[in-house]
């Protein structure tokens, strides 16, 4: 499995030209996928020397598993990693160590979407339909707690695995809508396509507001002088990219071959709303309604306290 994660490839640090104030320490950071504009306060922080000045030199690794990183971080193979506070819970509950310490994306981006102008109009239309998804377990739970609202169930509906082939299964017409699409991609990858998508966000229909994309590091390591001078850069990088969002933009598009496209230019424009201006920051009642939602649902038994898995560094 750790082969297998670093045989995806690695993304070297970008040292700015701002002078290191301090000997650079290394901190391994694990991302939830490839590099996209979800990332955009890292690329920001390594690409400006923000982290350098910090006295880090970051390593950010793309998984070839998107479900690794935070394994890998709770088995002490890596220092930090970029997770979901869904997943946070339920990995709560489960006992793994982790703790999240930041967050990066701090509004929901999952939807469930259809095609405009099918035969999914509203979310009572659902019924009798084929919904296609990629991730079971909390998905399942999302989409139920939204069927919930108009009388619906799950039994009412048709769940297929589509893998991670969302949009074209929908272009297709293999299934009518797809939950797990991320508002600021699939609906931007459908009108590239040229189809108009309809999206139902879950913050509005039952289900409770959450962090999207959030930073894990191990619970046994929260002393480490590392992840506050992290988390600061990361801020720092937020705060150049909502100043400077076109020079961002611009610095993002050239940080790796592959991302200076159309899909990545609307995702981009459509994330700047939802980063987290300050990355530290905790509303543990936000996660403490998130996890009796999580309890409700039956995703988990019984969640720890918050305190035992989001905290706020000094």
């Amino acid at each position: 499995m750790v082969a297998g994660l670093f045989a995806a490839g690695l993304m070297t640090a970008v040292v700015g030209s701002a002078p290191q104030a301090r000997a650079a320490e290394k901190v391994t950071l694990l991302l939830d996928w490839f590099i996209n504009p979800d990332h955009g306060p890292l690329v920001i922080a390594q690409a400006k020397g923000y982290f350098a000045e910090a006295g880090l030199e970051v390593e950010m690794i793309e998984p070839a598993d998107p479900n690794d990183p935070p394994k890998l971080v709770a088995a002490g193979r890596a220092d930090l990693a970029v997770s979901y506070q869904p997943q946070l819970h339920i990995q709560a509950a489960e006992g793994l160590p982790l703790v999240r310490v930041g967050t990066l994306v701090a509004t929901p981006l999952n939807t469930l979407v259809a095609l405009a102008g099918g035969p999914v109009r509203s979310l009572a239309d659902m019924k009798g339909r084929k919904v296609g998804f990629s991730v079971g377990g909390f998905e399942d739970a999302l989409l139920g707690a939204m069927l919930a609202e108009v009388g619906l169930t799950l039994t009412d509906i048709e769940l297929i695995n589509v893998n991670f082939s969302l949009s074209p299964a929908l272009l297709s017409g293999q299934v009518d809508a797809v939950i797990g699409a991320y508002r600021n991609f699939e609906l931007n990858q459908l009108a590239l396509e040229g189809a108009a998508g309809i999206a139902f966000f879950p913050e509005e229909h039952g289900v409770p507001p959450y962090d999207e994309l959030i930073l894990v590091a191990n619970s046994a390591k929260l002393d480490d002088p590392r992840l506050p001078r992290f988390l600061r850069a990361v801020e720092r990088g937020v705060q150049y990219l909502v100043n400077h969002p076109d020079e961002s933009w611009r610095i993002f598009a050239g940080f790796k071959e592959g991302l200076d496209d159309e899909l990545n230019a609307r995702a981009w424009r459509d994330t700047l709303p939802r980063f987290a201006l300050r990355p530290s920051a905790l509303a543990p009642g936000r996660y403490t309604r998130f996890a009796a939602f999580l309890e409700e649902r039956g995703v988990i038994e019984t969640a720890p306290p918050v305190a035992s898995y989001a905290v706020v560094l000094e």
